[in-house]
């Protein structure tokens, strides 16, 4: 059965921080705002060990600086090593699969209350429609200007009563420095990426947006403007799963979130993931995890108390 990915806010990380903050307290800034990694990795080391997959809910930048690790960002295994950018937006599920010991991280995370620099309509185009997250292998050049915006917001945040304006100042550079960078990558992408490549993912963004209202594939199909059966062949081809079935993974990782972290009734659930009835529904999940919705939210339920 899938593990339902537990909600990591500003609220589970500080009480993750409290009992280390002595430690780490020279690497990390935290507040309500933002949480801010500074070349070091320990705080990413008790994440982890709170038994992930995770889902956030908010604005996260990082550049890893050494080593190397393997995460799963959105149902997609990633090999992160020096030199790499890093960027999740609110709903992307991460599950941490391994790392080396050296591994180094200089990173932001910006919470509901920190004051963004756009609004929703004037997000620069990487962070905005059906975009959660990505991971670009950057030049030295680059890296030294992200260091140098993130150096910056560092040394400012950590002053009493910092002027929030120029935080955001910096974020906004910051989030136009990745922008770029993302562009050129995805225009790179479009002129060398095989067209069944750029189909698949294409496919995987599509179903990450929409999979809570479009359960089938010939949504899917008629939005990449191909036949299911030539899209069914091209995702199995590319990635060895069946095109149903990922629609039917990030389905059921939502709503087991959904079982676990509201107190939504089954018929509610339903509904809002539009399936035709109740029954249906529960049919639908016990076939994916061999358990009722309501087994799942009892031993969800019962495992929360029992970690505690």
């Amino acid at each position: 059965m899938n593990k339902a990915p537990k909600l990591m806010d500003v609220w589970q990380i500080r009480e993750i921080v409290a009992s280390h903050l002595n430690e780490i307290r020279e690497h990390i800034y935290f507040s309500n705002d933002l949480v801010f990694i500074h070349g070091d990795s320990r705080l990413f080391r008790l994440i982890i060990q709170q038994k992930p997959p995770f889902i956030i809910n908010d604005h996260r930048f990082g550049i890893i600086t050494r080593g190397e690790g393997y995460v799963n960002f959105n149902l997609q295994d990633r090999y992160l090593s020096a030199g790499t950018f890093v960027y999740l937006g609110p709903g992307s599920i991460i599950n941490p699969i391994r790392y080396s010991s050296d591994l180094e991280i200089f990173g932001v995370a910006l919470f509901s209350q920190f004051p963004m620099p756009f609004g929703q309509d004037q997000m620069p185009s990487a962070f905005i429609g059906e975009m959660r997250d990505f991971q670009l292998p950057v030049s030295e050049a680059d890296m030294i200007t992200a260091r140098q915006i993130l150096e910056s917001l560092w040394h400012l945040v950590r002053q009493a009563g910092y002027h929030r304006p120029t935080a955001t100042a910096l974020v906004a550079a910051l989030m136009h420095h990745y922008n770029q960078l993302y562009r050129r990558q995805v225009d790179q992408r479009l002129a060398t990426c095989s067209r069944e490549q750029s189909i698949f993912d294409r496919f995987l963004q599509l179903v990450n947006q929409h999979c809570n209202e479009h359960h089938q594939l010939a949504y899917y199909a008629d939005r990449l403007c191909l036949t299911q059966r030539y899209l069914s062949t091209v995702v199995r081809q590319t990635s060895g799963t069946t095109a149903k079935e990922w629609i039917d993974r990030a389905l059921i990782t939502r709503i087991q979130i959904a079982l676990r972290h509201s107190d939504k009734s089954a018929a509610q659930i339903a509904e809002e993931y539009h399936f035709a009835n109740p029954a249906f529904f529960a049919k639908f999940f016990r076939r994916l995890t061999g358990m009722t919705p309501k087994a799942y939210r009892l031993s969800s339920n019962t495992n929360t108390e029992q970690g505690r």
